[in-house]
């Protein structure tokens, strides 16, 4: 301590003056203090070798409140080697942590007299140890972290005027496994007074993101990212498993994945809360709580359905959110109009339907005879057409009954709840009375040509008899063709026959109730001769009453030649086979092996596909705030919407502007039948529409950022890769959501997706969508309307065929403009040009500072063959992968747009022609200020002569250095 001597206050002024705010920090909330030089309240205790080196000093701040401090000036001596260790320092689990030192230094040259050997520099290190009690240490053991040399010394002038400044030095150890180090300082000949230590670690703190808890995090011991799973909240489970990457700095990236409220409870804030008594929430993809449906209640909260009023009822396949429905009353006004051995029943649709929409009908049928009027089933005998239970239209053909018989119908008319309650159906019944049977022919006469029969009426017909009806044909040729003839008398002769050849003849009558069934079949054969055959003795008395009372012979009716075993319609058709059976979803019906997205064009009436998926809004509840832009149809305002029940929520408000056709309305609405079926966290959001009133608006969630092409256009190069990465991952994952329900795009760019305030991105305006058909590898042909050739598939262009896999190819252009900051695809060539280029065999080259693994994945999505591309799956998990392993990232593409020797040459002269062609040319005026006006003159600009003329875009800055590179390597001419 030789320059005590010189300077007896020496060791005093080596610590400046310090306030009680610099005493007592606070330091940031994701960093961990392990030591803390500055709150200890005793001696140190640090060790000290040899004792007449390192020498520890309390002294008092402004506030009074003593410090400890350690400092050294053996500066007279040669030969220093003075060693300061600190206590065992447990990591408490950290890989890497931060020593942060703040202490001053003499100027040696401020020393008179001191010798060449004076330093102003020290040295650190440090040692793992498990053994927290630890008396000695070799040196060969440390290691060094750094030798550490201040930015600011100070002088015997500043001693005196108490205005040295401390300095701030911060360095880290990593990759620590031991349960704790021990730090040390070396001096080797300075003057130096160590004002404070502490170590600390970085961790990301915990936070509650998408209702999912993070825990604290400690950081990674090196630059990579620590994937931490999130567990859910209360009341809440996962819809997609919560990710999230804790950065080197102690921050959360790239959130992936959310959690849902349960049924029952809703989202506030971050965590779920019970649905109130009234409401419910019946899934967990439904957003919040609603109101009880008509003839519904819940008494408790955290109801995820509510119990339907008593005679009320819901069916299982019913959604919760339809109102509790009842069964529907009787048929009304049945008719019944009796043909032959069949009746055709038909009646009106139920007064009361019981608030459904699904009701059909049942017959029953019963079969009464005798006078006792005896009923029982009618039996599989009797045919229903088309079916006699579960009938949509309220009319049924009943054929094949006996003749001469009562029967009772009774129509039921059931819904979907009919089932479910006690009470007996009601019933509305039907009594008929069929024909009866003419059922003995009692005379006949023949000749060569003809044949005369009487035949005897229905003992007891159903009214009286209004003609008969005979029908004959040659044996063996009934398939071939049959006569049929009628009459009024019970007498007929039958001429214009073949010779010796046997007939067969069938007799019915028609009374005012109808047709009676056919008699027994009665064969008879004409004479070879002209004869007069008897075939009972009181035949000729009959056929003299006949002819005395002048009988009339009708004329014959015209003949019916059928083909084929159909007979003029007098047979009847054989009953169709059962319909194939339909299942009901969600109100809906559904034929086995359809898809689940349901297009809207294939409604009958596109505003029931309205109804079906969108949720209709009271305009009352929307404030319109302010328009953000303009649609097809109309203007885009922002505004809020407070439903009953529900919080306020920001939202887009799309209104069909005055004086629109109905196709136009329809076109406007279809967007929000297609919205309406998604619910995916990268899909936009629809809150519902207003019909009812005008204008017509569509309602969707408000993204804050608007279109991500605008959004990275204004924040150019301010993103990480990881960010980026993140983005071009919630793009694909909602687009694998649009893939798994065979639902094709077609004008998936940038401009049309959107991002909010957390950086989500999200797949929006769906007017060019189309439908895939039950084929995956089918595609949909359209009929015209424009292409945006930049960001479509060669095949999608040629032929107007568009299926995911050209989706995919759009994907991969997307991702060029995500890595380009909004860059417009292929710049200024004309779409002739891009066609041709891409035909051709060109691909976007990466952009600059593209990783390759990126620029890889962009040319996968762009093979010319549908089949060769990836799925969006994939996409998905190759990203994943990507974001888990950010070193895959660093390898850079060195290809620029401006080295491309396949895209169109442009020839340029001057610094203006130059900027033009690069789409910079609003720096005209900046670089002939500064002096750059010959294409020489820019061809060795740096970066920071850019900064200076004002161009502070790093986007920018990238675009010129890179021209600038191909300039040096190909003269005045640029690629654009």
């Amino acid at each position: 301590m030789a320059l005590l001597w010189i300077y007896p206050s020496l060791l005093f002024f080596l610590l400046p003056s310090l306030t009680p705010s610099q005493a007592l920090r606070n330091y940031p909330e994701n960093e961990v203090t392990l030591l803390d030089s500055m709150s200890a309240l005793g001696d140190l205790g640090w060790e000290a070798y040899p004792a007449e080196g390192w020498e520890e000093i309390s002294v008092m701040d402004e506030s009074n409140t003593p410090m400890r401090s350690y400092q050294v000036c053996n500066v007279m001596e040669a030969n220093q080697n003075n060693w300061l260790r600190t206590r065992h320092i447990p990591r408490d689990g950290a890989q890497r942590v931060y020593i942060e030192i703040k202490f001053t230094l003499r100027d040696c040259n401020s020393l008179p007299g001191v010798p060449g050997t004076c330093k102003e520099t020290f040295n650190m290190y440090y040692y793992e140890s498990n053994n927290p009690n630890l008396w000695f240490i070799k040196e060969s053991q440390y290691v060094k972290i750094d030798t550490i040399a201040a930015d600011e010394s100070f002088t015997q002038t500043d001693v005196g005027d108490r205005v040295m400044k401390l300095n701030t030095e911060v360095r880290d150890i990593s990759n620590l496994s031991k349960k704790g180090f021990y730090l040390a300082f070396q001096d080797v000949g300075a003057c130096i007074a160590l004002v404070s230590l502490r170590v600390f670690y970085k961790k990301c703190p915990l936070t509650v993101l998408n209702l999912a808890q993070f825990p604290d995090t400690v950081t990674g011991g090196d630059s990579a990212l620590v994937e931490v799973r999130g567990s859910c909240v209360n009341d809440s489970e996962e819809f997609e498993v919560p990710r999230m990457f804790c950065s080197a700095d102690g921050g959360w990236l790239v959130p992936i994945g959310r959690c849902v409220c349960k049924p029952g409870f809703e989202e506030h804030k971050d965590y779920c809360q019970p649905c109130r008594t009234g409401s419910y929430k019946a899934s967990a993809m439904d957003a919040y709580c609603s109101k009880c449906p008509p003839h519904s209640y819940s008494h408790q909260e955290k109801a995820s359905e509510c119990s339907c009023d008593k005679g009320y009822y819901r069916a299982d396949m019913d959604p919760r959110s339809m109102a509790c429905t009842r069964p529907p009353s009787a048929p009304e006004n049945p008719i019944s109009t009796l043909n032959e051995t069949s009746v055709t029943l038909e009646w009106s649709p139920p007064r009361d339907t019981g608030g459904r929409g699904d009701v059909a009908y049942n017959v029953h049928c019963k079969k009464c005879s005798g006078e006792g009027r005896e009923c029982s089933p009618c039996g599989s005998g009797v045919h229903f057409i088309p079916r006699q239970f579960g009938l949509s239209l309220a009319k049924v053909q009943v054929t094949d009954l006996l003749s001469n018989t009562n029967y009772t119908f009774s129509i039921e008319a059931v819904n979907g709840v009919s089932d479910l309650s006690p009470n007996p159906k009601q019933l509305v019944v039907v009594n008929i009375t069929t024909g009866q049977t003419v059922s003995v022919i009692l005379k006949e006469r023949k000749s060569k040509d003809s044949i005369t029969l009487a035949w005897q009426g229905p003992d007891r017909p159903n009214g009286a008899i209004v003609e008969y009806e005979v029908i004959y044909y040659e044996k063996n040729q009934r398939d071939q063709n049959y006569t049929v003839l009628k009459t009024k008398a019970n007498v007929m002769t039958v001429e214009g026959l073949k010779p010796g050849t046997t007939y067969v003849f069938r007799v019915r009558a028609r009374t005012d109730g109808g047709y009676g069934s056919y008699g027994g079949e009665i064969e008879l054969e004409t004479s070879h001769e002209d004869m007069l055959a008897i075939g009972d003795p009181n035949q000729s008395t009959i056929l003299a009453v006949s002819i005395a009372g002048g009988i009339v012979l009708l004329i014959f009716l015209v003949a019916c030649f059928v083909v084929s075993g159909r007979h003029c319609g007098y047979i009847k058709a054989k009953q169709d086979p059962d319909e194939e059976k339909m299942q009901f979803q969600h109100g809906r019906v559904k034929l086995p092996g359809s898809r689940t997205y349901i297009h809207p064009h294939t409604y009958e009436d596109p505003n029931q596909a309205v109804r079906d998926f969108a949720k209709e809004i009271d305009a009352s509840n929307i404030r319109i705030e302010r328009v953000i832009g303009a649609g097809e149809f109309g203007e885009v305002c922002s505004g809020r919407l407070k439903l009953p029940s529900k919080r306020e929520i920001y939202v887009a408000i799309k209104s069909l502007k005055a004086g629109y056709s109905e196709k136009q309305r329809r076109d406007f609405l279809s967007e929000a039948s297609i919205m309406g079926q998604f619910d995916h966290p990268n899909i936009i959001r629809l809150e519902g529409v207003v019909t009812r009133c005008k204008p017509v608006m569509i309602i969707t969630e408000y993204m804050e950022n608007g279109s991500l092409d605008t959004f990275l256009k204004k924040h150019d190069g301010q993103f990480t890769v990881i960010q980026l990465v993140g983005m071009m991952r919630g793009i694909a994952s909602g687009m694998k959501y649009l893939s798994d329900m065979n639902y094709v795009h077609r004008d998936l760019a940038a401009r049309n997706i959107l991002v909010n305030s957390n950086l989500v991105c999200k797949v929006s305006d769906f007017g060019l969508s189309r439908v895939l058909e039950d084929d995956p590898e089918a595609a949909y042909t359209t009929r015209g309307g424009k292409i945006p050739i930049r960001w479509t598939a060669p095949e999608a262009i040629a032929y107007r065929k568009f299926t995911s896999a050209s989706d995919v190819w759009s994907y991969g252009i997307v991702m060029w403009e995500v890595i380009s900051y909004g860059e417009r695809p292929y710049w200024e060539m004309s779409n002739q040009d891009v066609i041709k280029a891409i035909d051709e065999g060109y691909r976007l080259p990466p952009p600059m500072d593209c990783p390759v693994v990126l620029h890889q994945l962009m040319l996968d999505c762009w093979e010319k063959s549908r089949s060769d591309r990836p799925k969006f799956g994939h996409i998905v998990n190759t990203l994943d992968k990507l974001i888990r392993n950010p070193n895959s990232l660093k390898q850079l593409a060195n290809i620029s747009v401006w080295e491309d020797a396949t895209t169109p040459e442009l020839s340029v002269n001057t610094v203006e022609e130059w900027l033009d062609a690069i789409k910079l040319g609003q720096y005209k005026d900046n670089f002939a200020t500064a002096g750059y006006v010959t294409l020489d003159s820019i061809l060795y600009i740096s970066i920071n002569e850019l900064r200076k003329m004002g161009v502070t875009l790093v986007g920018h800055q990238k675009k010129i250095l890179s021209s600038v590179q191909s300039l040096q390597a190909q003269g005045t001419h640029v690629h654009v």
